[in-house]
């Protein structure tokens, strides 16, 4: 695994604990934002929770431009064309 970061994390008495520096700079994670935890079986996954957030949502979407039959950019540009003039018209 590239980047992989091994470290440990004392829990405190509310549950708390404190990321080491060098995995919140890896997951891009700063001051007041938010993580996501994932619990499989004996292991927790942690994520920045915005892009979590967009990996479901990307995960969510997939195949539905092709169900629109939106395949190539000429047809997603062509439809950014059509709601513009839509938008445009009101």
């Amino acid at each position: 695994m590239a980047n992989m970061i091994v470290d440990n994390a004392k829990v405190m008495s509310k549950g708390q604990i404190t990321l080491p520096k060098e995995i919140r700079e890896q997951l891009g994670i700063g001051t007041g934002d938010r993580v996501t935890l994932i619990c499989e079986g004996d292991q927790v996954v942690m994520m920045n929770a915005a892009v979590y957030a967009m990996k479901m949502l990307q995960g969510g979407m997939q195949g539905e431009a092709a169900k629109s039959g939106l395949e190539t950019e000429e047809d997603i540009d062509a439809l950014v064309r059509e709601v513009r003039e839509e938008v445009e018209g009101l």
